[in-house]
């Protein structure tokens, strides 16, 4: 793996940056082209395919990019628009965060908390607690507990064009992904899996790429829609102040995928993420926080098709985001306020 520098990355960032700071670079800037070079090197490490978004939440500036509108497989990134729309029904009235849902227990799915260490029926949580365990932790379980208070896979997905993103598409929950990617026939997810299992027709569980999977329209999203919808969230546009304040909160104590888009920043940096990972994607989506208020960046790292998994997306996904962070730091509008 070839390691960036990103020390190295950003002084020639810098260097590059024309004393007067300019918020909106052209497509030609020195430094644009330095960093897309750098990006498309990188990315070879991954023997995927890469799609990559990149911009300051405020608007300024240039858009980073790579396979901008190509569709990816979202994994469990999908739970970011799936918050998102019960964060609006929350705005409208339709939804409180203190009310209390009980998990239906044919909706158990492979998962962290819920399913590993909740093991009894009677697993009551308020609405605010699902979202922390599907944001936090990616818990499956929580997950389709929230798509189907949501009112299910189809009103995320109207939820998303009513606000104009139309290259996201929500089309199943966790339980449906997993039986489409083991080729597992429909029904409660833990059932149909020991079916299979007792029939001595165990299903290939691994990350390995599988073409049914990674060729599929379900569940995609190009790297543009998916900063895009960041972009809402994180704004403001979409959500109350009070809604966009909570779900930034759990996003920033997102514990999964250390090792992507947080891996190689400096310690103390700021990061709200949503990872996902299944059959060959790697993926991690989310908001940096640059120093000395220089702003926020929405980041989106998507990879398909590659055979290493995580070993080999990871470190490619940290690489890609430092390298990103250092040239809006360095190239930042306000650095000579």
């Amino acid at each position: 793996m070839k390691m960036v520098l990103g020390t190295t990355l950003a002084v020639l960032l810098s260097c590059a940056t024309v004393s007067n700071a300019q918020t909106n670079p052209p497509a030609g800037d020195a430094a644009v082209v330095l960093l897309t070079n750098e990006l498309e090197r990188i990315a070879k490490d991954s023997e995927g395919v890469v799609g990559v978004a990149a911009w300051r939440l405020d608007g300024e500036g240039p858009v980073i990019g790579m396979a901008l509108d190509e569709p990816f497989p979202m994994a469990s990134t999908f739970k970011v628009a799936v918050a998102g729309k019960i964060f609006a029904d929350v705005d409208a009235g339709r939804l409180r965060l203190d009310q209390m849902i009980l998990l239906e227990e044919d909706m158990r799915v492979p998962s962290p908390i819920i399913a590993d260490h909740l093991i009894h029926p009677g697993v009551s949580l308020s609405l605010l607690n699902w979202l922390e365990l599907m944001l936090t932790v990616s818990d499956n379980t929580a997950t389709d507990v929230m798509v189907k208070i949501a009112g299910g896979a189809p009103a995320v997905t109207a939820w998303l064009q009513e606000n104009n993103i139309t290259d996201v598409r929500v089309d199943e929950d966790t339980a449906a992904s997993l039986q489409r990617f083991l080729k597992l026939p429909r029904g409660p997810f833990n059932a149909v899996y020991k079916a299979a299992v007792d029939a001595g027709q165990v299903p290939d569980g691994s990350h390995t790429p599988h073409p049914h999977y990674y060729n599929a329209p379900q569940n995609t999203a190009t790297p543009r829609g998916m900063a895009t919808l960041l972009t809402g969230l994180f704004s403001g546009k979409f959500l109350s102040s009070e809604s966009t304040e909570i779900l930034t909160g759990i996003m920033e104590r997102t514990t999964t995928g250390v090792a992507r888009i947080r891996g190689r920043m400096p310690a103390g940096t700021v990061v709200a993420d949503k990872t996902g990972t299944l059959g060959g994607s790697v993926n991690d989506v989310g908001v940096v926080t640059l120093p000395d208020d220089a702003g926020q960046i929405v980041i989106v790292a998507f990879i398909k098709k590659g055979p290493l998994g995580e070993e080999g997306g990871e470190p490619v996904i940290a690489d890609m985001s430092r390298s990103i962070r250092d040239y809006f730091l360095f190239n930042s509008p306000f650095l000579d306020r």
